[in-house]
């Protein structure tokens, strides 16, 4: 038999019991839903992520007192780390060699800040050195400019703010030379930054940036945490060398034994990249494993279906084979019926999928990504999975005696 026409016989004999085929279908659709849904989720979350979240160049670094946490007693041990200090942060900057830049900041804490009428409670005032925007790569993009490290050291009362904030206070005007108040404090904008999005896991365009200098003075607590921000001087060839002399130094600052476990925490940007890889691949692979759990019944559901159709079209087989129908063709017709009904499984379940991913991104904005590689291993998967369940039933059908099979009724 040729393979045109087991397909015609397969399609025929599909189409002649179409709710039980679409019934058999619904493991089979749920499962490569379920699948293709999460891996689209996944996809367009790694690379949001390593886009605008891990904005880490990958010759800087980050000196901070927790570091990546891995377990309870890191976390208890980071905890008894006492926080990094300005003083610290001047002896460094002017004793290691191996810096090209280097820039101490104060993030994450959030102040009122208003203009006139305008107000806007909770927001992230972030105080740091002259050379935090070159170092972060941030631009106002010829919307003034960034402080300079004369008026840090002058304490003097200026402020950059981010896309979101500007749209905020000062809707339909130009913020450059307008006064705004941080925490009943007056602020001079002399510059404000082109939209950006998330970074490190804060919204640049929420923030609002002024000199340490005056940060410390106002508004900086004895235990509030301060982190430092390190370039390499010879690139990404220099990084793990600069590391190295800034644990060295810091140790010697801290009188840190040799056998005890560093001062301080870095992160780099491959250290920040592998554990959003661990941290993706544990929820890939749960979420996987529940969704596969639909493949397996919508692949047994289809077995026991193919095997009641063995038994109902006994005498058909008989009568195919008495006409000269060889095992392998009874056997190629029911692998086919199987896989066909599988394949329109998975591309429901491919376009259902990848419907709720891109669902999930208009509805919130959570990125999501579908593919071709997507689409391809979901029918894939599904085909794959017809093919196993319709092994057995065709394997019977082909081995049924042929006077047996044409006796029955």
């Amino acid at each position: 038999m040729s393979y045109q026409e087991l397909l015609r016989v397969a399609l025929r004999a599909i189409r002649a019991h179409k709710l039980r085929s679409f019934l058999t279908l619904l493991g089979i659709i749920i499962g490569v839903t379920t699948i293709v849904g999460v891996v689209g989720i996944i996809t367009g979350l790694n690379r949001y992520v390593q886009e605008k979240v891990i904005v880490l160049a990958p010759d800087m670094y980050i000196v901070t007192r927790f570091g990546i946490i891995r377990s309870r007693e890191e976390f208890l041990q980071a905890v008894k780390r006492p926080q990094l200090t300005w003083e610290e942060y001047e002896r460094i900057s002017s004793g290691v060699l191996s810096h090209a830049a280097m820039t101490a900041t104060r993030s994450f804490k959030t102040l009122p800040v208003n203009y006139g009428t305008h107000r806007l409670a909770d927001t992230f005032v972030v105080g740091s050195t002259a050379n935090f925007a070159r170092i972060l790569n941030l631009d106002t993009g010829g919307n003034g400019r960034f402080f300079t490290e004369g008026e840090d050291e002058a304490a003097q009362n200026v402020a950059v703010i981010g896309a979101d904030i500007k749209q905020e206070l000062f809707p339909n005007q130009d913020p450059i030379g307008r006064t705004m108040m941080v925490r009943g404090l007056p602020f001079r904008v002399i510059g404000h930054m082109v939209k950006e999005g998330k970074g490190l896991g804060i919204n640049r365009d929420q923030l609002v940036i002024i000199p340490f200098q005056v940060y410390r003075k106002n508004f900086f607590a004895p235990n509030d945490p301060l982190d430092y921000f390190i370039k390499a001087r010879d690139g990404v060839e220099g990084l793990d060398a600069s590391i190295d002399e800034t644990r060295a130094f810091l140790r010697a600052l801290r009188h840190t034994s040799w056998r005890d476990p560093d001062p301080v925490g870095f992160l780099t940007q491959d250290q920040l990249q592998e554990l959003w890889r661990q941290i993706s691949t544990a929820t890939f692979v749960l979420l996987t494993l529940i969704a596969s759990v639909s493949l397996g019944v919508g692949g047994i559901v289809i077995m026991n279906i193919m095997l009641v159709s063995v038994a109902e079209r006994t005498q058909e087989i008989g009568v195919r084979m008495a006409l000269g129908a060889r095992k392998r063709d009874i056997q190629r017709q029911f692998l086919l019926e199987a896989s066909l009904l599988s394949m329109a499984g998975g591309l429901i379940g491919v376009i259902l999928g990848g419907a709720a991913a891109l669902l999930v991104k208009a509805a919130t904005g959570f990125p999501a990504q579908i593919t071709p590689g997507i689409v391809l291993m979901g029918v894939g998967l599904s085909t794959v999975v017809g093919l196993l369940a319709g092994f057995l039933p065709a394997r019977r059908a082909a081995n049924l005696p042929v006077i047996d099979a044409l006796r029955a009724e």
